[in-house]
């Protein structure tokens, strides 16, 4: 079980656990308030959408932290700076989604009558609705500089206990980037998914359905995509990155549908968070695409074993831990390449 080694990992988990609890308690109020507020919520069919609304976006948010938080953990286990700068740029986007939560509760309300719902929730509601951005923002700010200092702890970590060349620390940072990119990418589709299926399709819509069976799919293709760019299946990596591209076509989609269509009133009641998501999704995917044909390029070139090689750990190394493990001693390379 890892434990974190120095005063800055320790402060970049601590500082992770307090934003997460704040925040997780001010939400689980809000969900809690607004759900007591809804009175006779099912006299009007059209209410479903907006009372559901923002419950689900509230819900997404508790998901959020408690994933961000396993992911901190993973990073600091990993010494995977990649990640941890990954993490700084997911608060932001955490940020800019509590951001938009107040005019989120004020359509909601505006829109559900007075028999619906406690015309005062809104205004009891808005100052958290307001520090949870600002919580995010201080957070992100302390966060930065830890990651700085981070950076400069593992970079010397790896520095003294690898020995690899220069082209394969460059093979092996796309590698970790590729990694990174995943696990975000299973966090923003997931939240993207849960907000799509609860608030604007219904169960009699093929769309729920299809949406729903999407799901493991797309989870198992995310968790072959690891194993096989490790293994360096090179057809599996391409029937990976036809489904990158196939999803990221659908994002597109569904974003040109949200302001475009028939069903633009459909998604009213949770545009502006459909519209987030499905932008960060995609410039996730984006990214997600390039660095596994990077990857695929790095295959055939000595990679291998380093993803491979798993040794017990000892004690000097779970002190000197290192985003890239090292190869047994007759196949780590003698020299430095310097290009």
């Amino acid at each position: 079980m890892y434990r974190p080694d120095s005063k800055w990992t320790w402060a970049f988990l601590v500082l992770a656990l307090v934003q997460a609890l704040v925040l997780l308690a001010l939400e689980a109020y809000a969900f809690a308030q607004f759900e007591l507020s809804l009175v006779n919520v099912h006299t009007n069919p059209n209410n479903f959408a907006y009372t559901r609304s923002v419950p689900v976006s509230l819900a997404v948010y508790l998901f959020g932290m408690l994933y961000f938080l396993g992911l901190v953990w993973d990073a600091l286990r990993m010494r995977n700076t990649i990640q941890i700068l990954g993490l700084c740029l997911a608060n932001v986007c955490l940020m800019i989604f509590g951001a938009s939560q107040p005019r989120q509760i004020q359509d909601a309300v505006g829109q559900l009558n007075i028999q619906a719902v406690h015309p005062d929730i809104y205004t009891k509601l808005i100052p958290i609705e307001i520090a949870i951005p600002c919580i995010l923002a201080g957070g992100t700010i302390i966060m930065s500089f830890l990651a700085w200092k981070l950076y400069g702890e593992f970079s010397w970590s790896i520095y003294k206990h690898i020995s690899a060349d220069l082209q394969m620390k460059r093979r092996y940072l796309t590698y970790q980037i590729y990694i990174s990119l995943m696990k975000f990418d299973f966090f923003f589709f997931l939240a993207f998914v849960m907000q799509l299926l609860v608030v604007v399709v219904g169960q009699t819509d093929p769309e729920f359905w299809l949406t729903v069976a999407a799901v493991p799919v797309i989870v198992s293709i995310l968790l072959l995509s690891g194993y096989w760019v490790s293994r360096e299946n090179i057809m599996g990596m391409a029937f990976v990155v036809f489904f990158y591209v196939a999803g990221l076509v659908y994002f597109v989609f569904k974003l040109v549908r949200i302001y475009n269509g028939d069903k633009i009133a459909y998604y009213a009641p949770i545009g502006k968070e459909l519209t987030i998501f499905a932008v960060i999704t995609i410039l996730l995917l984006v990214g997600t695409i390039v660095n596994a044909i990077q990857c695929m390029m790095n295959f055939g070139k000595g990679l291998k074993p380093y993803l491979l090689t798993r040794r017990n750990v000892g004690v000097d190394e779970k002190m000197y831990n290192t985003e890239m493990p090292n190869l047994p001693h007759s196949q780590a390379p003698t020299r430095m390449t310097i290009e």
